[in-house]
C-alpha cells in the first residue's frame, strides 16, 4: 500500500505545474496598467511640466515682439532762470502710436517761452497743439524691423511647442521602455519562482522514492543541485524585479510634484494588446514628413530666416521718411484763437539717409542666404535620416512580431516535450537528468518568449517616437 502511495505521489509531482492562480493578480493586488501609468505620468512629472512652460514661453515672446506696436507717451521740461532773467522755459508731451502696415501717428503739445529760446521752437503763450504722421516712403513702408521681430517671435513660439512635443515624447518613450522592463522582471521572476517551486517539488519526489528503494541516493544530489540553481536564479530575478520596481517609481509624481512610490501590491498588466496595432509604414512615413518635431523646429528655423531676409533686402533701401503735422493754437488757454484751429497751419519735412557703399547691409543679407542654405542642407538630411530611422525600427518590430510568434509555439513545443519525457521516466524509460533537461528548457523558453515581449513592446514605442509620435497617445496630448 505505501508503494502505491508513492508510486502515485510521484505522478502528481512530476505533473504538477504552477498554479495559475498564483500567476495571476491577487485579491489585495492592483493591475497598474500602461494607460494608468500614462494618466499619472501626466499628472505631476517635472519634465513634463517644465516642456509645458515653453508653451507659455512662446506666448510671452509674441507678447514680447507686440510690444514694439505699444503706443507710448514722453514728455519732457526744461526750465532756465539765471540773473532774475528767464533763459527758457520750455515743456514738450507728445504720444506716439506705431502702426503694423508702416506709418506712426503722433499728437502732441508744445508751449516754450524764454529770452534766449531758439526762434523755431517760439510758439503761442497759450501752447500749441499737433497731430501728425511719419510716413516711410523707401525703407520700413512694406516692411520693418517690428514687423520682422513679431513674425520671427510667431515662428519662435511655434518653434517652442515642437520643443515641448519632442521633450515630452522623449521623457514618455524613456518610461515606456521602464514600465515594460518592469512587466519583464515580473514575469522573469513568476517563471523563476514556478522553476523553484517544480524542483521543489521534484526534489521531494525523488526523496521519497529513494526511501522505497526506486531510485539510487545519487540522484538526490541530482535534484538538490537543480533545486539551488533555481534558487540562485529566483534571487537574481528577485534583485531585479525591486531594481525595476524602482526605476519605474522614478516617474511617479502627484499633483503637487512630490514623489510617488510605487505600491508594493501593483502588478503589471498581464496583456499586450493594450499596445494596439502599428501603423502601415507609409502612413508612419508621412506623419513624419507633417509632424515630427525636429523637422518642424528646423522648417520654423528657416522661415525665421526668411523673415531676416526680406528685412535685409528692405534694409537695401534708402531711408526716406516723410513727418507732417496739423498745427493749431491750443484752445484750452485761449478760447480767442480757439476757431481756428488746425486751420491753415501745418509743418511738414523729409528726411533722408543711405549709406554710400552699402557693405553692412549687402554683408548682411549675404549672410543669412548662407544660413538659410546650411538649414536647408540640414534639414534634407535630418528628413532622410528620421524617414530612414522609422522604416529600420518598422522592420525589427515586423522581425519581432514573427519570432514572438515563433517562440510561443516553442514553448507549447517545450511543454510537449517535458509531458512526454516525464511519462517516459515513469515507465522507466527515461532519466531524472533528462526530466530536468526538458524543464529546463521549457523555463529558458519561456524566459526567451518574455524577453521578446519586451524587446516587441520597446521596438512599439521607439517606432512611434522615431515618427515623432508620442508612445501615450492622446492621454498626454
Amino acid at each position: 500500500m505505501k508503494r502505491i502511495l508513492s508510486r502515485v505521489s510521484i505522478i502528481v509531482a512530476f505533473f504538477a505545474f504552477y498554479p495559475e492562480d498564483k500567476l495571476k493578480a491577487g485579491n489585495d493586488t492592483t493591475i497598474f496598467g500602461i494607460k494608468d501609468f500614462y494618466r499619472q505620468l501626466a499628472v505631476g512629472h517635472p519634465i513634463v511640466k517644465q516642456a509645458n512652460l515653453l508653451s507659455e514661453m512662446g506666448k510671452q515672446e509674441i507678447r514680447l515682439a507686440r510690444g514694439f506696436f505699444d503706443p507710448k507717451v514722453a514728455a519732457s521740461h526744461e526750465f532756465k532762470d539765471f540773473k532774475k532773467q528767464n533763459y527758457f522755459n520750455t515743456w514738450n508731451a507728445e504720444m506716439k502710436i506705431p502702426t503694423a502696415f508702416g506709418p506712426d501717428f503722433k499728437v502732441g503739445f508744445e508751449q516754450n517761452s524764454g529770452i534766449y529760446l531758439n526762434p523755431k521752437e517760439s510758439t503761442p503763450s497759450s501752447g500749441l497743439l499737433y497731430a501728425g504722421i511719419i510716413l516711410p516712403v523707401a525703407q520700413g513702408l512694406l516692411f520693418d524691423e517690428r514687423r520682422a521681430v513679431l513674425q520671427q517671435a510667431q515662428y519662435m513660439n511655434r518653434m517652442l511647442e515642437a520643443e515641448r512635443i519632442k521633450a515630452i515624447n522623449k521623457i514618455v518613450l524613456q518610461a515606456t521602455k521602464d514600465y515594460w522592463q518592469w512587466y519583464a522582471a515580473h514575469k522573469q521572476l513568476q517563471i523563476a519562482r514556478k522553476g523553484v517551486d517544480l524542483a521543489k517539488i521534484r526534489y521531494e519526489a525523488v526523496k521519497a522514492r529513494i526511501l522505497q528503494g526506486d531510485l539510487a541516493a545519487i540522484d538526490s544530489v541530482e535534484a538538490k543541485i537543480t533545486l539551488q540553481e533555481r534558487e540562485v536564479a529566483f534571487n537574481n530575478s528577485s534583485v531585479f524585479w525591486n531594481n525595476a520596481r524602482l526605476i519605474l517609481s522614478n516617474h511617479l509624481w502627484d499633483e503637487d510634484s512630490q514623489p510617488l512610490e510605487l505600491p508594493d501590491n501593483a502588478l503589471p498588466t498581464n496583456n499586450l494588446h493594450e499596445l494596439g496595432e502599428s501603423d502601415q509604414l507609409e502612413t508612419l512615413l508621412q506623419y513624419a514628413r507633417e509632424n515630427h518635431p525636429e523637422l518642424l523646429k528646423l522648417d520654423f528655423k528657416i522661415k525665421q530666416l526668411e523673415v531676416g531676409r526680406r528685412l535685409a533686402i528692405e534694409m537695401l533701401k534708402p531711408v526716406i521718411n516723410l513727418n507732417y503735422n496739423f498745427l493749431g493754437q491750443s484752445p484750452f488757454f485761449d478760447e480767442a484763437n480757439s476757431g481756428a484751429f488746425f486751420r491753415n497751419n501745418y509743418k511738414y519735412g523729409i528726411d533722408f539717409s543711405f549709406p554710400l557703399f552699402l557693405r553692412k547691409e549687402r554683408a548682411k543679407l549675404a549672410q543669412t542666404n548662407i544660413k538659410i542654405k546650411q538649414s536647408r542642407f540640414e534639414l534634407s538630411q535630418l528628413n532622410r535620416e528620421i524617414l530612414n530611422d522609422i522604416s529600420a525600427v518598422y522592420n525589427d518590430l515586423q522581425n519581432l512580431r514573427t519570432q514572438l510568434r515563433l517562440q510561443e509555439q516553442m514553448v507549447n513545443n517545450y511543454q510537449v516535450l517535458l509531458n512526454g519525457e516525464q511519462i517516459k521516466f515513469l515507465n522507466g524509460e527515461s532519466s531524472l537528468f533528462l526530466v530536468n533537461s526538458r524543464e529546463a528548457k521549457l523555463l529558458e523558453g519561456e524566459q526567451k518568449l518574455v524577453d521578446f515581449q519586451f524587446k516587441y513592446a520597446k521596438s512599439f514605442a521607439e517606432l512611434l517616437w522615431a515618427a515623432g509620435r508620442n508612445p501615450a497617445g492622446d492621454i498626454m496630448e
